[in-house]
């Protein structure tokens, strides 16, 4: 069963008077203690009967309901045995003074442990001969652990889970999210290897997102999910992310998989997933309640206010509304923002076998949009703004509601059922060069209307050698309405130059079988993908339309190899692509679907319980690559092309320093165009040199934070433009590097926990910049140094 995303309550008999220690256990730990005179070892063995025969494997995937307050860690652990049928050893030490924060909700075991443990710094592993053992978190394990594949092929979005995945994955944990100075998804994704971000707007409504060299405007290859869900408009015939409804602090985790992952996630996706997980459900009924104030040079304002409530309201139903309220300026002219997101969850537990979890979203943004800068006005003044036409908006209506059922013999059945109404505009004027008045007020209006299905199910055969089977479908609907339209300002006169209607149907059929072998050290994962996708397309000036129906084949293949405590191997190898987009069928450009070959393996080596490395070689292969232009020249074939390089990661929790963790990546990347006029250049926005920095420090309720960057220089364009032109459409991006910084107090006041943090954005007021986005050409600066004050209650 993949992780909850939302804490779950269930039924479960009420013993909270009846957490003594029966007697006999305490003679065994007194005979342990004199035996180790070291360490008090406590063996708590509380078997449910009707498991005595079962074996470990069954009794890891059976799903009990539970019902285990808040408490004494202790308490619930032997609580938690006796319900759950199983073996649970521990030195005592571990226990003394540590609260569980209970579990509530229907589970197997593997799921049942994570959340019984949470915020512990503990973790339970497996044992060849049955049961499990706890130890320290930054302990190593003592066995190997089993390499899992869940329902949900990521699994649980937790760094632990990260390590054993067939894949370069890095997972940001909410820890992570609040206490590093991250205002924006560029801020948070920063640290993590191989990803590049480039703010449109300067307040985080617009992220441009890139993997590995891919080119990152308007996050066309890369597939964000929101707890598994794509938040693209349009996943097939619009891939380019022109409305991000998400704002950072409904944000509980981010899970980065930069490998290939096309089975399971399906097109778009040669530069990976990056799955925003929204917050759970709490188990106990709570209230947030946050505020932060950016405050920028000149003394602008951005407020950030947010309010959360939610809980199990009885045994069987979980509610939780979230609201959150951007509004203010950043040091640009030009720059009034405006976001409302309002997310309302449930959570309805109908047997103790099934649930049933449903979301509702309304998103609303209005911008103004400062723009990008010639060279000129940019030596000028980088803070001021010479596009007063240019604004975006956009609303969107979500929901989607998600059926579970889990089998007694491990089997899950999974039934996800999404959908969305939005609508997106920019506003502009028609000059490019941001120096020369416009004579025209232009607007690109869109309306989405996007739903879909996706039934799953997953099982294991255990007969000589284990597997686990997961089987699923996909349908998809597409309807996307598309206008430009004008204005002249001198005369008022009104023109509509396009008038487009668009309809997609995509139906996809998958399979994947993962082999266990070598006494679950290694794991075998082949997969198949169909996916076939028919694009309408329709010109409502002119009466002209048209279909091109498309078939492709995804296959894959993941392995993953346990070779003892320290080291994990993995490799993979996935055909990707991206449909034929929307607009690229009015071009009439090559009416195929961008292809990639995606190559990647790698090691992961903790030598010591202080030390985490990972190297990492990728390689993308593209058969028909795709490089969109501007609105007017649309998309242009840059025919083959590779993308090769290497990632490294090192973290060192250094033993004399207590609370310190020191954490770098760096990442290498190569890029080649195959064919065509470019023929040995570079493809755009692939600088080679990227560098990824952490420090963190953590000593009772204070910690301290500093993150860094370096970006190397990267061409604007497929042509490797190296000189500037006057406006700064295209020419070569310089390199930078920026620092964030952030201290942070946890404190209690009449049983309330507050978090304080102050925090400085671009330490240094680097200055730095990258190109402009479709009608904004020229140099579009990152914001300068900015200072973030944040206080949160929790109630």
């Amino acid at each position: 069963m993949k992780q909850h995303n939302r804490a779950d309550i269930g039924g479960g008999i009420d013993t909270r008077n009846s957490g003594k220690v029966p007697s006999l256990q305490r003679f065994t730990r007194s005979l342990l203690a004199c035996a180790f005179t070291t360490t008090a070892f406590t063996a708590v063995s509380i078997w449910a009967t009707s498991v005595h025969a079962a074996d470990t494997a069954t009794i890891a995937t059976t799903h009990t309901a539970y019902n285990i307050p808040a408490g004494p860690l202790e308490g619930a652990l032997n609580r938690y045995g006796r319900e759950a049928g199983i073996l649970l050893s521990y030195p005592t030490e571990l226990t003394a003074g540590r609260h569980s924060q209970g579990l509530t909700g229907t589970h197997s075991v593997q799921e049942a442990l994570p959340l019984l443990l949470a915020d512990t710094g503990l973790t339970a592993v497996a044992q060849p001969g049955g049961g499990w053992t706890l130890v320290r978190q930054d302990e190593p394990s003592k066995t190997l652990e089993e390499v899992t594949v869940s329902a949900d092929w990521l699994g649980s979005p937790t760094p632990k889970a990260a390590k054993k995945h067939p894949g370069a994955r890095t997972v940001i944990t909410n820890q992570e999210l609040t206490e590093s100075g991250a205002r924006t998804v560029e801020d948070v994704l920063r640290a993590v290897p191989g990803v590049r971000v480039l703010d449109e707007s300067g307040t985080g409504i617009l992220p441009n997102i890139g993997v590995r060299g891919l080119n990152p405007l308007r996050s066309e290859q890369v597939l964000v999910l929101v707890d598994g869900i794509p938040i693209t408009l349009a996943p097939y015939g619009q891939t380019g992310l022109s409305l991000f409804p998400l704002t950072m602090n409904s944000i509980e985790t981010i899970d980065v998989a930069r490998g290939g992952v096309a089975v399971h996630y399906g097109p778009n996706n040669v530069g990976g997933v990056i799955n925003f997980v929204t917050k759970r459900i709490p188990q106990k009924t709570s209230l947030t309640v946050k505020e932060t104030l950016s405050v920028f040079s000149g003394g602008n304002l951005l407020a950030d206010t947010y309010f959360r409530a939610g809980g199990f309201v009885n045994d069987k139903l979980g509610l939780q509304l979230q609201a959150n309220v951007i509004d203010g300026n950043t040091a640009r002219e030009h720059s009034k923002t405006e976001v409302n997101n309002l997310m309302l969850d449930s959570h309805w537990l109908v047997t103790d076998k099934s649930e049933v979890k449903a979301g509702i979203q309304y998103y609303k943004t209005q911008n103004q949009l400062p723009g990008a800068l010639t060279p000129k006005s940019y030596e000028q003044n980088r803070n001021q703004s010479t596009r007063p036409l240019d604004h975006f908006n956009g609303d969107t209506l979500r929901g989607n509601l998600t059926y579970n059922y889990f089998f007694d013999n491990g089997a899950e059945f999974s039934w996800i059922n999404f959908g969305h109404k939005s609508n997106r505009e920019f506003i502009f004027g028609n000059s490019t060069n941001a120096d020369i008045a416009s004579t025209q007020k232009q607007s690109a209006p869109r309306n989405f209307l996007v739903y879909g299905s996706e039934p799953r199910l997953t099982f294991n055969i255990d007969g000589g050698i284990k597997q686990k089977i997961s089987v699923g479908a996909r349908y998809m609907r597409e309807e996307v309405d598309y206008l430009v339209d004008a204005r002249t300002l001198a005369t008022g006169a009104y023109t509509v130059s396009r008038n487009w209607r668009f309809e997609n149907d995509a139906y996809a059929i998958y399979m994947s079988d993962t082999f266990t072998l070598l006494d679950n050290k290694l794991k075998i994962t082949p997969g198949i993908r169909r996916e076939q996708i028919d694009l309408y397309y329709r010109n409502n000036l002119t009466g002209a339309q048209t279909r091109n129906p498309t078939t492709d084949w995804l296959p894959g293949l993941d392995i993953g190899y346990q070779a003892n405590n320290e080291v994990f191997v993995f490799a993979n190898t996935h055909k990707s692509m991206r449909p034929v987009q929307f607009t690229q069928i009015t071009f009439a450009a090559d009416l195929a679907s961008e292809k990639a070959q995606n190559y990647e393996a790698g090691i992961r080596w903790a030598p010591t319980k202080n030390i985490d490395t990972t190297f990492t070689v990728f390689r993308f292969d593209f058969d028909n690559k795709l490089e969109f232009v501007n609105q007017m020249v649309g998309f242009r074939n840059l025919g083959k092309a590779r993308h090769q390089g290497v990632e490294t990661e090192f973290t060192w929790r250094p033993e004399q320093i207590l609370g310190l963790e020191l954490k770098t990546g760096y990442t290498y990347v190569d890029t080649k165009q195959l064919s065509g006029a470019f023929l040995g250049k570079e493809l755009p926005l692939a600088a080679h040199h990227q560098f990824n920095q952490r420090i963190n420090y953590h000593s009772g309720n204070w910690n301290w934070n500093l993150t860094g960057l370096y970006q190397s220089e990267s061409f604007s364009d497929g042509a490797n433009t190296v000189t500037e032109n006057a406006t700064g459409s295209v020419g070569k991006i310089p390199s930078y590097s920026v620092w964030n910084a952030q201290v942070t107090h946890n404190l209690r006041w009449n049983s309330k926990k507050i978090k304080a943090g102050l925090a400085i954005n671009n330490l240094f007021n680097n200055d730095y910049y990258f190109r402009g986005v479709d009608y904004s050409q020229g140099r579009l600066p990152a914001p300068g140094r900015t200072a973030l004050v944040t206080l949160q209650i929790d109630i």
